[in-house]
């Protein structure tokens, strides 16, 4: 199959809630869309229906087949199918919120895998593919850093500030190399919770936790808005969706994206986010590279 005509976006964790949304979104705002996740339906069952995005039901089969009725274009985990990438991003992600004491080293391999062990051979993969790009970007699913996010789920943090970690480091090795103007990295993350498979199983116990979510449209709308932000202004940015609308694309109502009408959700991101930055951010002393040192 020849080259692609449209940007590709490659969705890592595309199966169902923010994933999937993003992925229907990018596609129809004229991405092709790789849709990557480990659930696949089986392929002797004919697709009758759009299953609740919020299931085990809805799969990357199923998604490519909601994206390719709208008129768009996907294809489910063969990643080379279309012969360039043009965006990743990574939603994969797995959780395990409980106390270091209570969390089983099971639940934190497996944690550490998917998050920032999955995160650092996408984007590793990739990057070859993204520097061919007009204008490669990578977006991820990670949080702005900061002492409260650790409290009450420390193994999970490790591996979500880590991510973050990630950004910021390889941010300023494309900003060093001087591709900082086509390419960026750049995390987001939710300043108010978002509807999915997770908060599904919350709002069964409590009906009244709705009025607390937003619609996943508004993470997609973001990443949307952050892809088509010049690289240098996004690169290596830690944000948070409502924000990044208010304050880069003007949105000032964001009723549209509240799960009951009407409710205002409980923000759960702080208002302000220390600045990582130190005095002597631009001193790098004497640096070393350890693919020189190996040859030796």
């Amino acid at each position: 199959m020849p080259p692609s005509t449209k940007p590709v976006a490659l969705v890592i964790g595309a199966s169902r809630g923010i994933g999937r949304q993003v992925a229907v979104d990018f596609a129809a705002n004229g991405y092709a869309v790789v849709v990557a996740a480990k659930t696949v339906s089986d392929p002797g069952q004919p697709i009758t229906a759009i299953p609740d995005p919020k299931s085990s039901a809805s799969t990357i089969t199923t998604v490519s087949h909601e994206i390719r009725l709208a008129g768009g274009d996907a294809h489910p985990v063969q990643v080379d199918k279309y012969g360039r990438l043009d965006v990743l991003i990574y939603n994969s992600g797995a959780i395990y919120w409980a106390s270091v004491e209570d969390t089983p080293l099971k639940r934190f391999k497996l944690m550490q895998a998917v998050n920032p062990e999955g995160l650092y051979a996408a984007v590793q993969a990739s990057l070859p593919h993204l520097r061919a790009a007009p204008s490669g970007r990578v977006l991820v699913v990670s949080p702005p850093i900061y002492s409260r996010f650790f409290r009450g789920k420390t193994a999970y943090a490790m591996g979500k500030v880590g991510m973050s970690v990630l950004t910021k480091g390889l941010a300023m090795d494309l900003r060093r190399q001087g591709l900082d103007r086509r390419m960026a990295i750049t995390s987001l993350w939710p300043a108010v919770a978002i509807e999915s498979a997770a908060t599904e199983r919350m709002t069964r116990l409590n009906p009244g936790e709705a009025r607390d979510l937003r619609r996943p449209t508004i993470f997609s709308d973001a990443m949307l808005a952050i892809v088509k932000a010049p690289a240098a202004e996004v690169n290596g940015e830690l944000l948070l969706d409502e924000d990044f609308l208010r304050e880069r694309c003007g949105v000032t109502d964001f009723g549209s994206y509240s799960v009951v009408e009407g409710a205002e959700p409980r923000r759960i991101m702080p208002a302000k986010l220390p600045d990582l930055r130190v005095a002597e951010q631009d001193d790098e002393g004497k640096r070393v590279d350890s693919t020189k040192l190996a040859k030796l």
